[in-house]
């Protein structure tokens, strides 16, 4: 696999979607399920076997799994490339849902644009 792709919240049934559109083996996804406690075993792992990491949430970007994961790669000092998507620390208009997630930089597009970028 050549990218990590960490999920909390329903944003894991997206994923799970998008990648089935490439090549077995590119990525591998974690269903994180819990914020806390973070699962630092799993975050090790991650973090010793990819040198990206994409983060994807339906909650705050700040506070939430990207910050988690922000914190625990600069703990121990990580150097694997992380890129967080989720809702910003900025007023959010209202909409459904489908139009807050692409507002925000985490629909279905999105995320795929985000994953081909990072594939390389």
């Amino acid at each position: 696999s050549k990218i990590a792709i960490l999920t909390i919240g329903t944003t894991g049934h997206d994923v799970e979607k998008i990648i089935s559109n490439f090549d077995s083996g590119v990525i591998c996804h974690y269903d994180m399920r819990f914020l806390k406690p973070i699962d630092t075993p799993i975050l090790h792992n991650v973090f010793t076997k990819f040198n990206t990491i994409i983060t994807v949430e339906d909650g705050t970007i700040t506070g939430g799994l990207a910050g988690a994961v922000a914190k625990f790669k600069a703990d121990n000092n990580y150097s694997a490339k992380v890129v967080s998507l989720g809702v910003p620390d900025k007023f959010i208009s209202h909409g459904t849902i489908e139009e807050l997630k692409e507002e925000c930089g985490f629909d279905h597009n999105n995320i795929e644009k985000v994953i081909r970028e990072n594939i390389g």
